[in-house]
């Protein structure tokens, strides 16, 4: 039997990087001790190549020789690593259809996407190869996979869990989160990462954002009516309100115009220098990042600073405001590069309202429309992670 072969046979979902499939367990007790976890392809693990989903940054980069910190963590808790999964090209896509790196299969639906950018993470979980899988989210790359895969997903409060040891995207939107089939594993790999904290305020006010499940569209907010009603029925009736107050393009277009100046601040010498053949997309998006005038970013700092003050004037502790985790079900396979890009635009209108803000955000996987999986997420106040993983665990086994 060839490696490709055993490679094949152990990786099923084509989720992991054939340069990352090694197990690693530093102590057999601890409180995570009986579990294993996968690592996206952009966070350091020693003595492993970091490919951030590029073949040509693989072939241009040294093997880091440090483990990132949020891996040690884990490790030193007694969790088993198993090995690192792909993700899209510098981690610069949602939909987990990276053409050069390899496309994990969604095993909740295979003719759909996974998802990105951490598309083998959750590929990985979903399809039960690990217990759970770290991501980074910063556009919604943990909570769009959640949605699109049937999984719970967190994203964290900005810089409550380190960055070091990540390769960046764009640093002031960057978290890493994790993955997890089972709210209670979720909560417990909670407890390692997130570190000691004053305990979280109880739920108390439930709010829905009615514009950004218009975004969405009528079906998913009918698929997702039952989901809503049953955390109405736990902590409170939802009293309607609006986010983005009637200006839907400025928050998006912020958010882009931030994105891509980090993203050429952080990768453009490289880019400029080694010329990668990217991908479509991902090629795109560096060509425009390296022509925003600085103007324009300042301007969309500006208005950054006015919605995060927008957003965590109504995520006060003990608040949570429910949003869809994604603008609709998984796309297909086959979906045109224009149907994908229509589909970034509408998920980034979604996700960069808790990025804006830096607050946590939480993948909830309560519904399916057309039998796919569809997740409804919940924004919580800055520091309010745990309160999030407790309405998982409390909506997860009941």
């Amino acid at each position: 039997m060839s490696p490709d072969q055993e490679c094949d046979n152990a990786d099923p979902l084509r989720a992991f990087c054939q340069h990352g499939r090694v197990q690693i367990q530093s102590h057999a007790d601890g409180p995570l001790s009986d579990l294993t976890f996968a690592v996206k392809d952009c966070i350091d693990v020693a003595d492993l190549p970091t490919g951030f989903g590029c073949p040509a940054w693989l072939a241009t980069h040294d093997v880091p020789t440090v483990t990132a910190p949020v891996v040690q963590r884990l490790l030193d808790a007694g969790a088993r690593f198993v090995g690192k999964t792909k993700c899209d090209e510098m981690t610069w896509s949602i939909t987990g259809l990276n053409t050069l790196g390899g496309i994990p299969i969604n095993p909740a639906v295979p003719d759909r996407a996974t998802g990105g950018s951490s598309s083998g993470s959750a590929s990985a979980t979903a399809g039960g190869l690990v217990d759970f899988a770290l991501g980074t989210d910063t556009g919604g790359s943990i909570r769009v996979p959640a949605s699109f895969c049937g999984l719970y997903g967190l994203r964290p409060t900005h810089g409550r869990i380190p960055a070091l040891g990540a390769l960046p995207l764009a640093p002031s939107y960057d978290t890493i989160g994790w993955f997890a089939r089972d709210p209670d594993i979720l909560a417990r790999v909670g407890a390692v990462l997130l570190g000691t904290h004053d305990p979280a305020p109880p739920v108390t006010t439930v709010l829905i954002a009615r514009d950004l499940f218009a975004v969405a569209g009528e079906r998913v907010g009918a698929a997702l009516a039952p989901a809503v009603a049953d955390i109405e029925a736990r902590f409170g009736r939802a009293t309607p309100m609006d986010i983005l107050e009637g200006d839907e393009p400025a928050w998006g277009q912020t958010f882009r115009v931030l994105q891509a100046g980090e993203a050429w601040a952080a990768h453009g010498a490289w880019v400029s220098t080694v010329k990668p053949a990217f991908g479509p997309g991902v090629r795109d998006r560096f060509a425009a990042a390296a022509r925003v005038p600085a103007s324009d970013r300042e301007v969309a700092e500006e208005r950054r600073s006015t919605m995060r003050s927008r957003v965590r004037a109504l995520v006060t502790p003990g608040t949570i405001t429910l949003v869809p985790s994604a603008p609709g079900i998984a796309p297909l396979l086959t979906s045109s590069d224009a149907e994908l890009e229509t589909l970034r635009g509408r998920a980034l209108a979604l996700t960069c309202v808790a990025g804006h803000a830096g607050v946590p955000q939480i993948a909830l996987p309560l519904a399916t429309l057309d039998g796919c999986p569809l997740g409804l997420g919940a924004i919580a106040w800055p520091g309010g992670d745990e309160a999030l993983l407790g309405i998982a665990r409390e909506i997860g086994t009941a």
